[in-house]
This record gives C-alpha cells, structure tokens and sequence, in this order.
C-alpha cells in the first residue's frame, strides 16, 4: 500500500486525485492533505478518509476545522502555514507526495519532499517553471522519481517508457488552443471574464482556465517539458489540437513519432503517476475510436497570443527569467479576474516585468523568493 500526502487537496486536480484514491482504497492510503479556504470539502475529507494530518493555511478556515475536529472528536491533527506544508511532504510514513496546488506556494513543500527521499507526483507548474534546474538536480542526488500528471507531460513521460537509449528529436506538446483559438487581437479586446473562462474540453481551476486563454499554460508548460526531460526548447514544438485526444508525443531520430491519446479526463494521468511503473484497471471511460470526430492540428498564433513566446524567450534566457514571468503572470491573472486589467493587458504588463528586473542573479531558493515578491509587489502597487 502506498501512502499519499496531497498538497492541495481541494482544488480540480486534487479532488480528481481523491477519486483515483477512492476507488483503489486497497492500494492508496491518504495520510495527510492540505487547502485553503474550502469548508465543506474539507469536513468530506476529513469524514471519508479520516487523514492524519490537515494542513489549512487560511486561518478563519482553520478556526473553523478546528472546532468541528474538537466537538466531533477526530482523530485528524490539524497544521497550518508553510511549515505545516513541509512537513506533511516529509513525513516518514509518506511514499509519494501529489503537489497539485496552484502557484508558487508549492515549490518549498516539494523541494522538502524531495531531499526526504519522496517521490513526486508533479502538477504544480510553478516548481519546474521557476526552479527547473534545482528540483531535478535534486531529484537526481535523492534517488526519487518525478511523475508528471499533467495531461501533456504524462503522455511524453509514457512515450519514452522503453526508449530512454533513443534519441529524442522533437517533443510534440499538444494544446487545445482554448477558449480564443483563431481570434484575432481585434477580437480579444472586449473579452470578458466569463468568456475567458468558459474551456471547450477541460474543467479547470480559474488560473489554469485563464492560463489556457492567453496560451501562458502552454508556455509554461514548454519549461517544465524542457526539464522534465532535457530537451532543448528549439526540439520543442507546440501543435494545436482541439479535439484533445492525442496528449502529447515523442518523435525519435528515425523519425517516428509515438503519441498517447485517451478521453480528455485528468484521472488517467493521475492514476498513472500513482501506480508507476503498473498500469491498473481503468477510471476513466475508455477511447472509442468509432465515435471519435476528425483529429485537426494548427501552428499556434503566437503573435496573437504572445504569452507563449514570451514563455519561450524567458525560458531561453534562463536564471530568474522564468520566476519574472511566472510572478508577472500570476499577479496579471488575478488583476484580470478581479476585473482590473483587460485581457490583453496580461501579456503587455509581463513582457513589461521582464525588461525591467534583473535575472542575472544565483538560482537558488531565496533568490526565487524574494525575485517572486519583487515583481508581485511592483505589478500590484501599479496596478491595485
């Protein structure tokens, strides 16, 4: 039996985790989570897999949980704040830990977990995207395996199972071009929160959805892909696929091109990085290739949708340049959802960040850190 911590048990990919869990209970064992804010899901957790530990950083929400453990008399032992995070991600009865929260919060309790010796079951964007090169160097000296859960990054993960003596040509990154694929800027001047949030295949988390929007999703993707499996970023090669059935590929230096494909449902990969190197029964509804509609493939617009290029230029240059775009990135797409940037201010303001700030410092984690909060704290003063 494998014991599981999730950091950020609550949102799309952790409650998605959560149903892999449920259904292979005599396999998965759930230790610890953590969340934010969310009340109710949290007392169903807390209900159905009684965990050991639960971490809530927002701290009316942990008063609250707090209350209810005492009256009913849980066993859960409730944590808060980073240092809760880290050391659910390192506790010694843990076996693999899920980082799916959302943004920078997750890069510390995952560096933790690493040098603990844990394995990683990876779909938080923002560790590799900002701290590539430390996490797998340190991965490397700490024998632990990252597992990507992302859609795009399990499919090339699974591709190259079996063919790590091969060379690697081309890294074929799908997207689904989002909810604006073939508009032009003339049309995504007037876009509204709603419409930007309205994805034709996945249910997302506000963020991921916004990200898709704009192609940054993509963007940051070409990062991770870059150090999850050391390719260069000219073999990277983004191809819009709407449908959403084939994930992502792998063309070798014979040419072939391996590609994995399945319903557009984030529990396969899930179960996939939970259960390697074993594939189980599945969770998810299987392909039906009859009733498939024809598979189509485009160039990205990236002149349109310029968060892309800028990802690929930001990664490129490397050091602090990722950290500058992923802030910038992450501060624009909550000015955008609390209506106080357009849509198309998004793209302006980060290229602004990565002109203005320095990158050519040490990678190291307190250089992240404060680099992160240099920018959060100028885009906001500007912009709030």
């Amino acid at each position: 039996m494998k014991n599981i911590t999730i950091i950020g048990a609550t949102g799309s990919i952790g409650m998605q985790t959560l149903d892999v869990i449920r259904k292979d209970t005599e396999n998965f064992n759930l230790v610890a989570v953590s969340l934010n804010k969310n009340y109710e899901k949290a007392i169903e957790i807390i209900e159905e897999f009684h965990p050991k530990y639960m971490v809530v950083n927002d701290y009316e929400t942990y008063k609250a949980i707090k209350e209810f453990i005492y009256k009913e008399k849980k066993k859960t032992s409730l944590l808060n704040d980073i240092e809760g995070l880290n050391y659910i991600a390192s506790l010694d009865e843990i076996d693999t830990v899920v980082t799916s929260v959302v943004g920078m919060i997750g890069l510390e309790p995952t560096l933790k977990a690493i040098r603990a010796g844990k394995n990683i079951a990876l779909a938080n964007k923002e560790t590799l995207v900002v701290a590539g090169e430390l996490i797998m160097e340190e991965a490397r000296i700490n024998n632990v395996s990252i597992l990507p859960v992302d859609s795009e990054h399990s499919a090339i993960f699974q591709c190259i199972q079996g063919n790590t003596d091969n060379k690697i040509n081309k890294i074929i990154l799908t997207a689904s071009g989002g909810p604006f694929r073939g508009k032009s800027i003339r049309d995504l001047k007037k876009v509204t929160l709603k419409e930007a949030l309205n994805h034709p295949n996945w249910k997302m988390g506000s963020k991921i959805t916004i990200d898709s929007a704009t192609l940054m999703n993509k963007g940051l993707e070409v990062i991770e892909a870059h150090h999850l499996f050391n390719v260069n970023y000219e073999d990277i090669n983004v191809v819009v696929h709407p449908q959403s059935i084939i994930h992502s590929g792998v063309e070798f230096k014979d040419g072939s091109v391996i590609t994995q494909m399945g319903n557009p449902d984030m529990r396969l990969p899930i179960q996939y990085a939970l259960n390697y190197p074993k594939r189980k029964e599945s969770v998810v509804d299987t392909l039906d290739f009859f009733s498939l509609k024809p598979l189509t493939f485009e160039k990205p617009d990236m002149n349109t949708f310029r968060c892309l290029s800028l990802a690929f230029e930001a990664g490129k240059i490397s050091g602090l340049m990722p950290t500058i775009l992923n802030a910038a990135n992450e501060v624009c797409v909550s000015l955008f959802i609390n209506k106080k940037i357009n849509f198309l201010d998004i793209p302006v303001i980060i290229e602004e960040c990565m002109r203005r700030f320095n990158f050519n410092l040490e990678l190291n984690l307190n250089n992240i850190k404060d680099k992160d909060k240099e920018v959060r704290s100028y885009i906001n003063s500007k912009y709030n």
